[in-house]
């Protein structure tokens, strides 16, 4: 044993000297390959200028080099050849959008007045289709114009906060227009709010004006008391103008009939808006808050034109009839497809809320080319009972983001879609992105012959704080092609591309921002949005930030988990998120999913979760619900659900489920079952 000993580890040092050598010969062998080549190349060039001349010089030089990279570059040249068609479309529209919003800014035009041009162009084209109205392109300014006067009248002045709670109808955009003719900033608040979340809205948004719809008005009258004594309260009734009509116009608790005041009030001249110009404040859209009190955005004139643009030059047209059943006061709906009309002259069909089962038969009604989807709502579409409207549309592309890939195929397939935009942007960012070319799942890309070009990336971060990764000169390291890393999109001050307005919110605004990225000084917003990019450049989304957990010493995605339970449990609604367990390091998973009428089978859930999941990733915890609580633009609420956890004392309406590992099964789970996984009696 002594002697075997000193000879294996002669053996094995003899091996690795071997192997550096080994290495070393190869490196030699490449240098070699590369001197001979260069020399043969330019013997050549050499030998051909003085026989052929320059040109033909060049041409060789052109040939060598081609077959050079072939040669010693094979995997660049494929992902470029793959590539470059995508990249130069990319780059071409991209700089249509460029050219748009330089030609708006050289003006320093406003919204309403970019619209006034549209309207000069075909004032009786449809603009607005809703339920039964059409609102021509002259109606829509008209009716903004008439809000112009009603608001002057009223004290509105530039720089004053003006609120909107109004449900979708072509008059929402006319009232944002008419106040931002007079400068004003709209804060476009969630209609679903009540109590301390209307409140915060309207407080942390400073309204000194408050438009609300009829049907708000008791949400309204309940917070009344915890809002600044000197706000004005107008109610909005969605009703055709009867004008010359002379009404008592005020209620006895202070609140102004706003349809009255239109109604007796003549329309202003139409005349450039007295605002701040393109780079000037428009509206605040709030997040979506999906965890905790919304946030109120900037949204700028100069980045609603970038915005609706951005998405316009890829697949769509000004002829074209969009289905848009969002609701206006989130960025998808109120800007993206509003956009559209305002900036571009197509013509929206709104819808007063989202339904599956109408979503392409109202494209067939309405004649759609285009639609707008978002969050989950093609999936509730493609869980509708086949008809002949699947077909019978003449929608040629949707738009929007959230399409899942794992239905990416079954959706355009059943639905005859030709053209799928999938794209990505935060209401606040300034990093946005498209898939250009319908890479099924692909929510944009970035080149990989040009990457400085649009001036996005995917840099590392920690897994548990979400903060970047920094190497010895304290600057942020990008991802590799397939590592997962969070999006961030450099912020240049002067470029409405790349501007990050932030929040009302300064110190909110702050925290989305990173500094010191690839160079000392420079700065970056950051998404919190978790993705990757395989080598050919595609972006695919993984997760949020603080949404990915870890159990077993594995990473498990929210997102990839709560997708393949959707799909082998007939699309129900399902949320994931992770659970501390005390004395268990990491946290479970937990599944909150929809079971309305009982049928949901368990045994099968666990035997398809198992063929499509890792272990580590099946949640170890149900809560079997009857509905699952949404925001607006169809993102599933899980703050208050991870806080809940799995304490049946806590959870008192749902049922209770665990995973048996030894059975295989999901087990009742009762305050028994509880204080046992608690004590550590039952392990998971």
């Amino acid at each position: 044993m002594k002697k075997f000993l000193p000879n294996s580890k002669r053996t094995i040092s003899h091996q690795v000297v071997g192997y550096r050598w080994a290495v070393t010969r190869v490196s030699l062998r490449k240098a070699v390959a590369i001197m001979l080549a260069v020399a043969a190349i330019l013997g050549a060039c050499a030998a051909i200028w003085l026989y052929q001349g320059f040109l033909c010089t060049f041409t060789a030089f052109v040939v060598f080099s081609a077959l050079y990279s072939l040669i010693f570059h094979t995997r660049w040249c494929y992902v470029a050849l793959k590539t470059t068609p995508r990249d130069l479309y990319g780059l071409w529209t991209y700089i249509k959008i460029l050219g748009v919003t330089r030609k708006f800014s050289k003006k320093n035009l406003t919204i309403p007045d970019i619209f006034h041009d549209v309207v000069q162009r075909h004032p009786d084209k449809p603009c607005f289709l809703f339920q039964d109205e059409v609102w021509t392109f002259k109606e829509v300014e008209d009716y903004s114009l008439r809000v112009s006067a009603v608001l002057k009248d009223q004290g509105v002045k530039k720089g004053d906060i003006v609120g909107l709670l109004i449900n979708n109808c072509p008059q929402q955009p006319a009232l944002w227009m008419g106040i931002a003719r007079l400068g004003g900033v709209t804060p476009l608040i969630n209609t679903n709010q009540k109590g301390n979340a209307l409140i915060h809205s309207i407080n942390i948004a400073k309204c000194e004006y408050l438009i609300f719809s009829d049907e708000y008005e008791s949400a309204v009258n309940e917070v009344l008391n915890q809002l600044s004594p000197s706000i004005r309260l107008y109610k909005f009734t969605h009703r055709p103008l009867k004008l010359d009509n002379n009404k008592d116009m005020a209620s006895g608790d202070g609140i102004t009939d706003f349809i009255s005041l239109l109604e007796t009030t003549p329309a202003a001249q139409w005349t450039l808006a007295n605002a701040d110009g393109f780079e000037g404040k428009l509206l605040y859209i709030y997040t979506s808050g999906t965890t905790g009190l919304p946030k109120a955005a900037v949204i700028s004139n100069a980045r609603l034109v970038f915005m609706a643009s951005g998405v316009h030059f890829w697949r769509l047209n000004s002829n074209d009839v969009i289905y848009c059943p969002l609701p206006l006061y989130h960025t998808a709906g109120g800007v993206v497809s509003v956009g559209q009309a305002l900036v571009l002259g197509c013509t929206i069909i709104l819808k007063n809320k989202f339904s599956a089962s109408q979503y392409f038969p109202d494209c067939v009604k309405y004649k759609a080319t285009a639609a707008h989807y978002i969050g989950e709502m093609c999936r509730y579409v493609l869980a509708t009972p086949p008809s002949p409207a699947d077909t019978k549309h003449t929608v040629r592309v949707i738009y929007g983001n959230g399409l899942r890939p794992q239905i990416w195929t079954d959706f355009v397939k059943r639905f005859n879609i030709k053209y799928v935009i999938e794209f990505y942007g935060a209401t606040e960012g300034n990093a946005n992105i498209a898939n250009t070319d319908g890479t099924a799942g692909a929510i944009g890309f970035v080149s990989r012959i040009i990457p400085n070009l649009y001036p996005i990336a995917i840099i590392k971060v920690d897994q548990d704080t979400g903060e970047p990764i920094r190497d010895s000169r304290g600057l942020c390291q990008l991802a590799k092609p397939n590592e997962p890393g969070v999006f961030i999109g450099k912020i240049q001050a002067k470029n409405p591309a790349r501007q990050f307005l932030g929040y009302v919110d300064k110190a909110a605004s702050e925290k989305k921002i990173v500094r010191n990225v690839f160079t000392h000084g420079d700065s970056a917003f950051i998404s919190g949005d978790i993705l990757v990019a395989d080598e050919l450049g595609y972006l695919f989304f993984r997760d949020r930030t603080g949404d990915t957990f870890r159990w077993r010493g594995e990473n498990v995605s929210t997102t990839e988990v709560e997708a393949a339970i959707s799909n082998v449990a007939d699309h129900r609604d399902a949320v994931v998120y992770g659970v501390l367990v005390p004395n268990t390091e990491g946290r479970a998973g937990m599944c909150g999913i929809v079971d309305v009428d009982g049928t949901l089978d368990f045994d099968k859930l666990v035997r398809d979760l198992t063929k499509h999941l890792p272990a580590y990733a099946i949640p170890i915890f149900l809560r079997v619900m009857n509905s699952l609580d949404m925001t607006g633009t169809f993102k599933m609420k899980k703050n208050d659900l991870q806080k809940e956890g799995f304490n049946p004392k806590l959870v008192k309406q749902d049922k209770l489920y665990y995973l048996d590992l030894k059975k295989g099964k999901y087990i009742p789970l009762g305050q028994e079952e509880y204080d046992q996984i608690i004590s550590g009696q039952i392990r998971l």
